[in-house]
């Protein structure tokens, strides 16, 4: 099973999410969100541990601070424990995924207009063929970036990978000799949101879930 939470942020709201919920965390966790010069960057981060807190707990288990840790690829996780998470967020939205199976990946990405062909390198020439011939170009773009970018967070190794170095074909990819396999889920209208996983996603139960403060 695999558990997706989002929520969106909100100016209104944020002195509220700021009093109930920073002071809940590490002195150094709440000197990284009180360094953000704008309001919207402070609560996206907010909000991804929140979603974070909030999905362990709707999996049966606390989060424990102590043990989160990070990769040599910065990629976060939690020492001893067999839940795997990942955390997203563009524009106003924010996701976390949450899974006991294998490691995880979640990318969502705000569907704006941007000059395409400044990415081309970053596609191969197979992708960038598709997404030139598709009815909507710009939606194809960024169904394959997003799918491209929880691909190398489920990896765990980050940008050391370049995305032109593996193709996405029929929601399925290798690096490695490792398979991944990917599924877009539906969040809101205007954004793309994929899901990477290290295990077939045809027999795996996604829910969704929004969270309201």
């Amino acid at each position: 099973m695999i558990n997706v939470l989002y929520t969106s942020i909100d100016e209104d709201n944020h002195q509220k999410l700021v009093d109930n919920y920073l002071p809940k965390f590490s002195v150094e966790f709440q000197t990284k969100i009180k360094r953000y010069r704008r309001w919207q960057d402070a609560q996206l981060s907010l909000l991804g541990r929140i979603l974070l807190v909030k999905g362990l707990e709707q999996m049966n288990c606390s989060f424990d601070e102590s043990n989160l840790r990070y990769t040599s690829f910065n990629k976060p996780y939690l020492e001893s424990n067999d839940i795997n998470f990942n955390i997203s967020h563009s524009g106003e939205l924010v996701v976390c995924a949450l899974t006991k199976i294998v490691d995880i990946g979640i990318d969502i990405e705000k569907i704006e207009s941007i000059k395409i062909s400044d990415f081309k390198s970053q596609m191969t020439n197979n992708e960038w063929m598709l997404i030139s011939e598709s009815k909507d170009t710009k939606l194809s773009f960024f169904d394959y970036w997003t799918q491209k970018e929880a691909v190398i967070k489920a990896h765990g190794n980050g940008l050391s990978i370049p995305l032109k170095s593996f193709e996405i074909k029929n929601n399925k990819t290798t690096i490695d000799s490792e398979n991944f396999f990917l599924k877009k889920i539906f969040v809101k209208d205007d954004y793309s949101c994929s899901l990477a996983l290290k295990k077939s996603l045809d027999t795996i139960e996604i829910t969704i879930n929004r969270i309201n403060f």
